[in-house]
């Protein structure tokens, strides 16, 4: 069974200093972290890549990655398709705000892929690194997709201290299991800092502890073909529903999933992993991952040519 990947890099990160932070080199031979995605997904049995972009990156991005990626995926049989985010693109008869700057979040992200993902597929952020582990658990899930079961999907779950910046805070799904490790609800928690006795929520200037071991959802999903459909109708409420303020609100992946968790129209496996995330959140963190990157090669998890 055909199975693809779909990367979100379609945004650019004000917090990272106005560059576009998907594209800043951190490896030892000036790979970017989605060259490491790519490469794990590869390596766990994707066989088709989606690139989800805006088109005024576009030269860019492929400068950074684009052609590069096209030549080696042609020689391991490897799709390449690209999908476009823009904040223009609603339902019809909705008109874009006048104040509204950005595309609308995750969940227009990945309906942007709709007329090219038609296989069972995962979906990631382009600016973090996620680990070989994850990739392994979710391929190995969607190659058991049955059209009987649409709305099954499933979660890389990570252990929330293993996924903190050093340099600020961050955002994370705080994730609730039941006892067969089916997700309950997530918990979009802004605020969340590192800290000596391991992580806290920082809010007016005050600190309040919570678990460091908790199950976080970083955007790694499996999904199914079906759920475009699901997609599609969730944006059309979600747009019907904004007020003239709301020009700055986004149409979250996750609380999607938390809404239909709810409703109980999808049942979400969430797939532990003990790897360490790094991303590119804050221009500090560059350093960081730069080193992190280094000691894999190292160590042997990646070799010094990638696709050699």
């Amino acid at each position: 069974m055909k199975t693809a990947l779909a990367i979100m890099a379609a945004g650019i990160g004000s917090r990272f200093g106005g560059g576009i932070k998907q594209l800043a080199p951190v490896g030892m031979n000036g790979e970017i972290i989605m060259d490491y995605s790519i490469h794990d997904a590869i390596e766990a049995g994707f066989d088709k890549i989606v690139f989800i972009i805006r088109r005024d990156i576009e030269e860019a991005f492929r400068e950074a990655i684009g052609s590069r990626i096209e030549k080696i995926c042609e020689k391991l049989g490897v799709e390449i398709a690209y999908a476009y985010q823009e904040r223009e693109a609603l339902p019809e008869g909705v008109s874009c705000p006048k104040d509204r700057t950005k595309p609308w979040g995750t969940g227009q992200a990945v309906l942007a892929c709709r007329k090219v993902l038609h296989e069972p597929f995962a979906v990631i952020n382009a600016d973090e690194y996620y680990g070989k582990e994850a990739f392994v658990k979710i391929h190995d899930f969607l190659l058991r997709y049955s059209p009987e079961k649409p709305n099954a999907f499933c979660m890389a779950g990570f252990v929330l201290k293993n996924t903190l910046s050093e340099n600020g805070a961050v955002t994370r799904g705080i994730c609730e299991t039941d006892e067969n490790g089916y997700l309950t609800a997530v918990h979009e928690t802004s605020g969340i800092v590192k800290t000596e006795e391991g992580a806290a929520v920082e809010a007016d200037g005050v600190l309040t502890s919570i678990d460091a071991d908790s199950c976080v959802s970083m955007n790694m999903w499996g999904l199914t073909p079906d759920f475009m459909e699901v997609l599609e109708k969730g944006f059309a409420e979600f747009l019907s529903g904004l007020a003239p303020e709301d020009t700055k609100k986004e149409y979250l992946l996750p609380e999607l999933v938390d809404h239909l968790i709810k409703n109980e129209s999808a049942e979400v496996d969430v797939l532990e992993t003990k790897a360490t995330w790094f991303g590119v959140t804050y221009q500090e963190d560059k350093e960081t991952v730069m080193r992190a990157f280094k000691n894999l090669t190292e160590a042997g998890i990646y070799p010094q040519g990638l696709y050699q």
